[in-house]
């Protein structure tokens, strides 16, 4: 039997690879990488001369671009890098609260953020002070108030795994061969090829057997014994029987299943809703699932039953679609796109060349070669003129007019870079 593929939910260490902003009225703003810097929490990155920084949804500028590299914001903070092995933190006011010093950095997680220190690792606290040294050679971020780390045991550079917490106190000894996170008051630990569950003292509360074991998520994970997986509950006792040969996580009370190469759903008390018969599904969002069936796809409930008809595009499907927005979603048919609703009906003629989902009540769609933006009734509220758009964030699309990289808002007035329309 093949080894199960989705519910390989193997940990990642997260080994990823203090100044103020300048004066923003001194900074001549020169964006220049088009529609891929989006506005998140009303900060946009800009970009010039090779170097990142960001500005407010105002235009105030928070950091001058210096940054060869920054993620986005999330949670009022960002990593940037200085250069390879100048990673620091800042803040939503553009801040270095953690300065550009330190190999790596992760974010916060628990009051603590892991930094990366001569290759070893350690965590500050949000004042970058150092509360536990970079002495491991692998570490997690703190989750359930516990973090792995591994340390090496011999000479041939051989890693053992356990947890410490903030403190810095072993409380599970560096005695796995690998371990995950805790998630719901237990953690997947590793032992002679083999996992099993421990609890935050240690103790092993589900054997130490399993050829495959994922992270307890929303009460539900799996299991892999002798090449079959099955659904795993809260009580660590199996819903399913060991009988399938792949899965996907528990959403919304449903959990896709593989049988004899074909998929189906089963839901978390273990009864079969859909039956396998389906070449692919994706997870429960809304109620909704998307299933494919010899390269066309449609549209399931949560009772099995067909809302859209299984006719549907899928070679040309984004990783989004189908995915309700703004109560539509995007469909293809025969090269067409248009929009259905939670029901499956059609809203939105497939009459458009191509088109991405709704934002902020509106979607670029591409009428024969030209963009424009409809709302959720289908009525072209900003005309089909551009070379390329993006869409609305904080009431701003990036769009191409003649060459030319400029801002709308959902008018289709323009409000940045409109000079150089001129």
């Amino acid at each position: 039997m093949p080894k199960p593929r989705t519910i390989v939910l193997l940990f990642a260490l997260l080994l990823a690879s203090s100044s103020m902003a300048q004066n923003p009225d001194t900074y001549v703003d020169e964006e220049e990488c088009g529609c891929d810097l989006y506005f998140i929490d009303g900060i946009q990155k800009t970009y010039k001369d090779g170097k990142f920084g960001f500005k407010r949804y105002d235009g105030k500028i928070l950091t001058p671009n210096k940054y060869i590299e920054t993620d986005r914001f999330q949670n009022g903070y960002c990593k940037v890098w200085l250069d390879v092995s100048k990673c620091g933190l800042i803040d939503s006011t553009g801040r270095e609260v953690i300065p550009c010093q330190y190999e790596d950095l992760d974010y916060f997680s628990c009051g603590l953020a892991r930094f990366q220190q001569n290759s070893r690792f350690g965590f500050l606290d949000t004042a970058d002070k150092v509360v536990i040294p970079a002495t491991y050679v692998a570490a997690s971020a703190f989750f359930e108030d516990r973090a792995v780390v591994a340390i090496i045991t011999d000479s041939n550079g051989t890693m053992a795994y356990g947890f410490i917490d903030k403190q810095n106190n072993m409380v599970v000894p560096t005695i796995y061969d690998y371990a995950m996170p805790f998630t719901e008051g237990v953690a997947v630990v590793k032992a002679y090829e083999r996992y099993g569950f421990i609890d935050h003292q240690g103790k092993e509360v589900l054997p130490i057997k399993y050829e495959l074991l994922g992270q307890m998520q929303d009460g539900f994970t799996f299991a892999v014994f002798n090449g079959d997986a099955a659904l795993i509950g809260k009580d660590l006792k199996p819903v399913t029987p060991f009988i399938y040969e792949d899965m996907q996580r528990v959403s919304e009370g449903m959990c896709a299943v593989k049988k004899d190469g074909l998929w189906g759903f089963v839901n978390t008390k273990g009864k079969t809703v859909v039956p396998c018969q389906y070449d692919e599904v994706t997870s429960f969002k809304e109620g909704l699932a998307m299933v494919i069936e010899k390269g066309r796809y449609g549209i399931i409930n949560k009772k099995g039953r067909i809302v859209l008809p299984v006719e549907y595009g899928a070679a040309n499907m984004r990783s989004n679609a189908y995915v309700l927005r703004d109560g539509l979603a995007l469909v293809e048919k025969d090269g067409r796109f248009g929009f259905v609703n939670a029901k499956g009906k059609i809203v939105v003629p497939l009459i458009y060349t191509n088109a991405y989902p709704f934002s902020e009540g509106l979607a670029a769609v591409r009428d024969g070669v030209w963009w424009g933006y409809i709302d959720t009734t289908g009525k072209m509220v900003i005309p089909a003129k551009y070379e390329s758009a993006s869409y609305f964030d904080n009431g701003r699309a990036e769009v191409v007019l003649n060459g030319v990289i400029h801002n709308i808002d959902k008018t289709g007035k323009c409000v940045k870079n409109c000079k150089k329309l001129r």
